[in-house]
């Protein structure tokens, strides 16, 4: 997985917009800043812009490479960010620590034991909240694509990349997996913010979840 999207970002200086996600700052501007895991944080833009706006970041990214610009993009504009590089499974994050976990258009490797899904759930405190959100379209989709990202890990057409969407997680899939400890305050597909340059700015819809940890 690290080689692959080290590879990816060596192919192009910037790989994205640099602009935050639009369903992360619609989605946010009601929240009181705390401590907030950005999932696959990608060349920063997310958590730069979080660290803006109050939060105490942890940024975790699977590429070296995406992570030197995105620390980089953070001492630019003088905010400090924990920078964490590991896939989610394997980053070994304090449980139950977070009161936001941001996940923009994760690649996520779909396993039996759902281990992603559910170290996502286990990175939220009570009383926080995840948002989880994904390109429309992609989880029935056949044809082959790429994988995910935003600016963090955003989903781009490569052809030959031989992506499989049944490979990796979707929200339905994370929202199976709620139970009474849980409220799901936004479940839906709507329209996108478009960026207006990067990859996966062609996608136009968005499958938004977000769900709050009651206890």
């Amino acid at each position: 997985m690290q080689a692959e999207w080290d590879g990816r970002y060596a192919d192009r200086e910037q790989l994205w917009s640099g602009q935050p996600n639009g369903a992360l700052v619609a989605e946010v501007a009601g929240l009181p800043p705390g401590r907030v895991l950005d999932v696959g944080c990608g060349e920063g833009a997310d958590a730069v812009w979080l660290a803006n706006g109050g939060w105490d970041v942890t940024a975790l990214e699977v590429s070296g490479l995406a992570l030197e610009r995105a620390a980089g993009h953070a001492r630019d504009v003088g905010v400090t960010i924990r920078w964490v590089h590991a896939e989610l499974v394997q980053a070994m994050l304090p449980p139950a620590s977070f009161d936001l976990v941001s996940a923009q258009y994760p690649a996520l490797l779909r396993t039996p034991d759902a281990a992603a899904e559910r170290a996502l759930l286990a990175a939220v405190a009570p009383g926080g909240v995840l948002l989880l959100v994904h390109h429309a379209g992609m989880d029935t989709q056949k044809a082959h694509d790429s994988h995910d990202a935003h600016d963090s890990h955003d989903t781009h057409e490569a052809p030959d990349s031989g992506f499989d969407p049944a490979d990796y997680v979707w929200p339905d899939m994370v929202a199976a997996l709620l139970d009474d400890d849980w409220q799901v305050e936004v479940n839906e597909q709507r329209p996108r913010i478009t960026p207006d340059s990067g990859a996966g700015a062609h996608h136009a819809e968005d499958l938004v979840l977000r769900a709050r940890r009651l206890r």
